[in-house]
């Protein structure tokens, strides 16, 4: 036992190196994943005592433990099995790629990185952009929905700045799952959002398994009380107006759940902005019929740079108004008491409706509807005139006016609209700049639904 061994140094190096990185996933990484998931337990708590909606369990799952429960659940052991007969492969390599899928899909939501990083970050950058502003906000029946119930936020979809505005919107009421399409699915921005809780989704996939694994977890996610944030049109508008629902994830929320003493409760979520920064892309990829974008990385970076200078030289400024409304609920057991036979279409159609309804009205679309609308040029008093005659049809929105002065509104709307060369100031008055008459449009038209 006494006898002296001898090693080469790199024989020596590799076993101490074996024993540590042993003596680590054995002893202490555990320990130290124990200690900061007690610290995140803690915190948790704390801030679930200020949140309206505080964050259930099944958000707060480790993510293996629910990447586990989801490959096997019995229906998407099924689907597996399935799967093998028809592509004729072994169940273990159909069970392989599902649990691939799972990995994809599944979230690992942090709590810390949600609400101490996400939440600032996503401030700071609302309003180094815009002048934010609540639009309509039906507190009292917002603040009647069962605390049981799961919350699912329905929204249009305007710009990829939906996700910050609504998500820091709606910091004080709880922390949402967003469905992500593939555009998020790129390092390290994708580690950053499922740490947001948001999850993947491929929206053009047509694998059966994919399909079947996706739509489990957004049962179990409903189950579980977690709320999320959907955009029913499946993408952005790229005409500006709202399109028709697309009800793979609404779908997938009404049938996959089993646990039907939790109601499921739809927020209508309506937001709008004098200035969609994809507004140009947005527009071109609808003129040529596809939702392919031409968005290179040095135009955004350009643009970004070309912001910077501006703030450095202090001569920057916001980017007109961006504002949100929060619509009255609507509760799926009322609707299908109401509607006992009604299909997911027409719960889409009715949320999709409320969604219109409750678009704010900013000075930017105003004055692009105005103009769209007048059939000619308009010299400043006529504009003055037709901004006043539509306010008055839109009794029922929300149309914010800057200063409470609508001569200042259509300032700031003339303005923003000069500004990007949308609109020229001729000798009979404002007219569309005929080259850019469908980027116009597309500002008019959000607002289009309120007139009819």
């Amino acid at each position: 036992m006494t006898t002296v061994v001898e090693l080469p140094l790199w024989l020596l190096i590799l076993i101490l190196l074996f024993a540590a990185v042993t003596f680590a996933s054995h002893f202490l990484f555990p320990s130290v994943r124990w200690f900061f998931r007690r610290r995140m337990q803690k915190a948790v708590a704390k801030l679930n005592t200020r949140l309206e909606r505080p964050i259930e369990p099944f958000k707060l799952a480790r993510r293996y433990d629910m990447i586990q429960r989801l490959i096997y659940d019995p229906e998407v052991s099924v689907a597996i099995a399935e799967y093998a007969r028809k592509n004729n492969v072994p169940e273990n390599v159909a069970f392989e790629k599902a649990r691939r899928y799972a990995r994809e899909i599944v979230p690992s939501f942090s709590a810390t990185a949600y609400f101490s990083v996400a939440i600032r970050a996503a401030k700071a950058l609302s309003l180094a952009l815009y002048r934010v502003r609540m639009g309509r906000f039906h507190d009292k029946e917002l603040g009647n929905i069962d605390r049981d119930a799961t919350v699912i936020f329905v929204m249009n979809h305007r710009s990829n700045m939906d996700y910050v505005l609504v998500t820091w919107l709606a910091a004080e009421r709880s922390a949402l799952s967003y469905a992500v399409g593939e555009w998020a699915r790129v390092w390290p921005l994708s580690r950053l959002i499922k740490a947001m809780g948001a999850y993947f989704i491929r929206r053009k996939s047509r694998d059966s398994l994919y399909r079947r694994v996706l739509s489990r977890y957004v049962g179990l996610a409903t189950d579980g009380g977690v709320t999320q944030a959907v955009f029913p049109e499946g993408g952005l508008s790229l005409d500006g107006a709202l399109a028709e629902p697309k009800l793979g994830i609404l779908k997938y929320i009404i049938e996959e759940r089993s646990d039907f003493e939790r109601d499921v409760v739809f927020v209508p979520v309506a937001v709008n902005y004098d200035r969609v920064f994809e507004d140009k892309i947005l527009v071109e990829a609808g003129q040529a019929g596809h939702r392919r974008f031409g968005a290179k990385i040095s135009v955004v970076a350009g643009f970004i740079l070309k912001q910077f200078w501006l703030w450095i030289t202090r001569r920057y400024h916001r980017h007109g108004y961006a504002a949100a409304s929060f619509g009255a609920p609507v509760s799926l057991s009322e609707f299908q008491k109401k509607h006992p036979d009604a299909p997911v279409e027409a719960l889409g159609e009715v949320l999709m409706q409320r969604i219109g309804e409750e678009v704010p009205v900013l000075p930017v679309p105003l004055i692009a509807y105005a103009l769209t609308t007048a059939g000619g040029p308009m010299t400043r008093d006529a504009l003055c005139a037709r901004t006043v005659e539509l306010t008055e049809q839109l009794s029922q929105a929300h149309v914010h006016v800057p200063r409470d002065d609508l001569d200042y509104a259509v300032e700031v709307g003339t303005r923003n609209l000069l500004k990007r060369n949308l609109i020229k100031d001729g000798p009979d008055g404002y007219m569309a700049v005929e080259a850019k008459r469908a980027i116009l449009s597309y500002y008019a038209n959000s607002i289009t639904q309120l007139f009819r």
